[in-house]
């Protein structure tokens, strides 16, 4: 057999893994397509569990040898472990979760957002792809980006084209459903490189984060026009962005303790500094009534901002300093957000009225590999999340207040 990596860009990282035989096959076939400490940083697994979760990701069984040498090593010296425990707390929210497993090994599926006629569509990244199901039927359609796209998200526009970051080839591209062409928009400025995350505001205007070249972007369907501005604070490093009721969009920095509000008109950046120096914020949602939810995701908290009157509000996660928040969104003035450095990936839930939490183990089939990096509410009011360690996009279904509406 042999064995062709997915990510031909990927750093291949042996220093982290003990000696052992099977050291050098591992090194071969897993840190071919990911780094070492996705292994290391793992809670550990039995060797039925470590089989599952290699098949997740490459076809090996047209090799048992070669799968055997590495579900051995791995089982022998990254065995079970609860380290990563999450701090589980009871609550009164009964919730679902339906899985699907996307075809496509190893793509690392992420991102995935509901369409009008509630087709689900998420981004391969590391199979340069995007994908979209069918709740109805289950089927789901691949489909193939130009080379070295590498897509970090998808969003969809109001006409139901399907939008997507090319995160390593400094591109945005818009796939049409209907024609299954896709237009790819290049960034102006080289040094643009990693466009990451994106959202439309009302007017149809394409907003989006680059999160290591360390700027905003907005792009105009209408004339393909690009605009990019510079965070102030070097190595801020832009990550989530959403658009309040007024159109202002706003901005999460997960390398300071900053939100950035963007003047929609002049993109000029405003920096809100968090009180915690160390903090950094992966993603950031809206409330309706205007507040910014965010993650700390250094320090282990959920904050508020409250833009009115500039107050900040932090609360300590169920898991500690430790745990890493990381996606974020409000449905029905209801916080969830994800502790991603926890195995199993542990889903919070927080009711500003009561300041309390309740927090539920994300299923990922056998094996808890998680992580979710990012969830975005249906028009139903469920959530849809991923586990992109195992390849798997899923809704998770809430129990919705009387009269609720989204």
């Amino acid at each position: 057999m042999v064995f062709v990596p997915i990510n031909v860009n990927a750093q291949s990282k042996s220093a982290a893994l003990p000696e052992g035989k099977g050291k050098q096959e591992v090194e071969a076939v897993c840190t071919a397509c990911h780094k070492a400490n996705m292994i290391t940083r793992s809670s550990g697994y039995s060797p039925d569990h470590w089989r599952e979760l290699i098949a997740t990701m490459v076809d090996l069984s047209g090799d048992a040898a070669l799968r055997d040498q590495i579900v051995g090593y791995l089982a022998a010296n990254f065995p079970p472990h609860d380290k990563l425990a999450p701090t589980l707390v009871s609550g009164p929210e009964k919730i679902t979760f339906k899985e699907w497993v996307v075809p496509t090994l190893g793509q690392r599926s992420r991102d995935p957002i509901q369409a009008a006629d509630g087709t689900i569509w998420w981004a391969g990244q590391f199979a340069n792809l995007i994908g979209k199901i069918d709740p109805a039927s289950g089927k789901m359609t691949e489909y193939p980006l130009p080379d070295g796209a590498y897509p970090h998200s998808v969003t969809l526009d109001a006409a139901g084209n399907v939008w997507y970051t090319g995160n390593k080839n400094g591109t945005v591209g818009m796939l049409d459903p209907k024609t299954e062409k896709i237009t790819v928009y290049n960034m102006p400025d080289p040094a643009a490189k990693d466009p990451h995350t994106a959202i439309f505001d009302a007017a149809g205007i394409l907003w989006f984060t680059l999160q290591h070249s360390n700027m905003i972007g907005r792009l105009d369907p209408r004339t393909g026009a690009v605009k990019l501005v510079t965070v102030e604070t070097p190595k801020a490093r832009p990550y989530g962005i959403k658009i309040d009721a007024a159109g202002t969009p706003w901005a999460s920095c997960n390398g300071s303790n900053c939100l950035i509000r963007i003047d929609p008109a002049t993109m000029a950046l405003t920096e809100i500094k968090l009180p915690i120096p160390e903090t950094t914020v992966r993603r950031l949602d809206i409330a309706p009534d205007g507040m910014i939810w965010y993650v700390n995701s250094s320090q282990g908290r959920l904050g508020r901002y409250n833009p009115e009157t500039g107050e900040i509000k932090e609360w300590p996660s169920p898991s500690g300093k430790a745990s890493h928040p990381y996606a974020i969104a409000v449905v029905d003035g209801i916080i969830w957000y994800n502790e991603s450095r926890r195995r199993p990936d542990a889903l919070v839930r927080f009711d500003p009225r009561t300041e309390t939490f309740q927090s539920l183990a994300i299923p990922s089939g056998g094996v808890h590999a998680g992580i979710v990096r990012h969830m975005r509410a249906t028009r139903e009011g469920n959530l849809l999340i991923h586990q992109s360690s195992t390849n798997r996009i899923i809704e998770v279904g809430l129990t919705r207040p009387a009269g609720a509406t989204q």
